[in-house]
């Protein structure tokens, strides 16, 4: 499924430490947060229905990542796509969210030195970000939802050899999780200030026309010592997985990507080629 008609936002900081590992805390040390563990701003990596900004170009794909030039430091950000319904008011206010569906979703990002915004690593053009071709249903982001069932594992494989990327966490591990992600999320929508590395949500929300749904990225889980320090490059494959832990072990998991027999109706996965 395309999105092109969803405006694309992402959460920056709601896994605990992988901004430190990232590189990507001190962008955040004047930003102010509601408590210690909270997110520290959410940013845009696609804006729907403009034509004179960066990013306007469509980013996702379900099987390609398309390699930017003159970029060495390019990193799988495995994390949950959260496909959710956009409610406003008469003042065009966000008044609520409903999610609908989730998958498997790579927010890939170069390390890039000196970027003023969030957003200004994210979206290089076509196929520089990651969703599963398919997103499973969701009832509801409560406590005791399908979601709270699953876990977040990702891969590198590269020369015939499968590398753990990051560190196969439980979903209900986020920082923010349940009605107080969605909250948060709304408030932000309604009230960040363009300062530091946040934007304007709002302002972007009315350029857009105010869109009836928004494609969220929840927050990337933390890099396993390999993934800290090996960067994606053209010939790589990218795997992000969640997979319910109720009927799958890590090792299962693992298994099953390198036979190449993991296909199951609850397990999303995102496999995309580094070109």
């Amino acid at each position: 499924m395309a999105y092109q008609q969803v405006i694309g936002l992402g959460v920056a900081g709601n896994f605990a430490g992988h901004l430190e590992q990232a590189g990507e805390a001190r962008d955040f040390v004047a930003v102010k947060v509601k408590d210690a563990v909270a997110p520290k701003a959410i940013f845009p990596f696609y804006l729907p229905g403009l034509s004179d900004h960066f990013l306007a170009t469509y980013p996702l794909s379900h099987d390609t990542i398309r390699y930017p030039q003159g970029a060495d430091h390019l990193q799988i950000e495995p994390e949950v796509g959260l496909l959710c319904d956009i409610h406003y008011d008469a003042e065009h206010r966000v008044t609520a969210l409903t999610p609908r569906a989730f998958g498997a979703y790579n927010d890939c990002s170069i390390r890039r030195e000196g970027a003023r915004k969030i957003s200004e690593k994210k979206n290089w053009g076509a196929d520089s970000k990651g969703v599963a071709a398919s997103l499973l249903p969701l009832d509801h982001l409560q406590p005791g939802g399908r979601l709270d069932g699953y876990r977040i594992a990702s891969f590198l494989l590269r020369d015939g050899q499968l590398y753990a990327y990051g560190i196969d966490s439980a979903v209900v591990d986020y920082s923010y999780f349940h009605q107080t992600l969605l909250d948060w999320i709304i408030e932000k929508m309604n009230e960040q200030p363009d300062e530091g590395p946040a934007e304007d949500i709002a302002g972007y929300l009315a350029l857009c026309g105010y869109p009836s749904q928004a494609l969220i990225s929840i927050g990337a889980t933390r890099y396993t010592e390999f993934g800290e320090h090996h960067f994606l490059q053209p010939g790589d494959t990218s795997l992000v997985v969640l997979y319910p832990q109720a009927r799958f072990s890590s090792e299962q998991i693992v298994a099953g990507l390198r036979a190449g027999t993991l296909v199951d109706a609850e397990v999303s996965i995102l496999r995309q080629q580094v070109v």
